[in-house]
């Protein structure tokens, strides 16, 4: 999840990813946290003058405590309600940078609760596996983007779809963001996600696309040589695609790097074609 924020509210998540770190003792009150923080978001966003009420910096951060106490206190534990103090307490440059930050703290928490339990990399190959199913799927992904949809919440799809097959936390978080995506589609949603989960570790996911399947030693190979490239630990997710021909494409984050024979002759044909332009 990339947040374009600016450098007062990037500067206060990182406090506060500090701040709330120090508070999440056990994987029981991480998994606690995590479902209370996503909590809030629906409740800002659904009352924008409550999130403009606590970044007004005319207001002391004794009436922003208040103010949570009011709205909050009968619904989250108190952990949660001391580091909302604490979140709101910080500088943030616009309403929905703070409520973009609640968001993103409430996923690496419960990233935080499944890194207690020793089923991170579980929760990091289940989203992927599902990201996986959507992009398969037309019917799926039309029903987890249908905005008018009523009825059954689409988080109860997602249960049942998921019921026996992953991980409680994975269920957890895919259905929250999608019963309240904020504007993405289900594509968006999952990136994020993947992209929050994979930053607990500070590694970042490679999608591989071969059309052949690798060997776990050049799966080995080609982490360690985006590791070394990018500076920070790389997770390879493999891909089978029968339309790449020959070589790899590789994409992490908004970079790609393409070697496949395909590209390459398109490259190739492209400056021909410039230069005899």
């Amino acid at each position: 999840m990339t947040l374009a924020m600016k450098a007062s509210s990037r500067q206060s998540l990182a406090a506060a990813r500090n701040a709330l770190e120090k508070k999440l003792t056990s994987a029981d009150i991480a998994a606690t946290t995590a479902r209370e923080l996503l909590a809030m978001v629906v409740v800002f966003d659904s009352n924008i003058s409550l999130s403009r009420a606590l970044t007004d910096r005319s207001r002391t951060v004794a009436d922003k405590s208040e103010l949570i106490k009011r709205v909050f206190a009968n619904s989250v534990s108190e952990v949660t309600l001391s580091f909302a103090n604490e979140l709101i307490a910080l500088r943030w440059s616009s309403p929905s940078d703070l409520v973009s930050a609640i968001e993103r703290l409430g996923i690496e928490t419960d990233a935080a609760a499944a890194e207690k339990n020793n089923s991170l990399d579980r929760l990091e190959e289940e989203l992927f596996a599902f990201t996986q199913t959507v992009r398969k799927s037309p019917e799926l992904r039309a029903t987890l983007n249908d905005r008018a949809r009523t009825g059954a919440r689409k988080s109860d799809l997602i249960a049942s779809l998921l019921k026996g097959k992953s991980h409680e936390v994975t269920v957890r978080l895919i259905g929250a963001l999608v019963d309240h995506p904020r504007g993405r589609n289900i594509d968006s949603v999952m990136a994020d996600l993947t992209d929050a989960i994979a930053a607990r570790k500070n590694r970042t996911i490679a999608h591989v696309k071969s059309a052949v399947a690798l060997t776990p030693e050049h799966v080995e190979r080609i982490a360690k040589s985006l590791s070394a490239q990018i500076g920070t630990q790389v997770r390879v997710n493999v891909e089978i695609d029968s339309t790449v021909v020959g070589g790899l494409s590789i994409r992490f984050g908004d970079e790609v790097i393409d070697g496949s024979i395909a590209t390459r002759i398109g490259s190739a044909q492209r400056l021909l074609a410039e230069r005899t332009a």
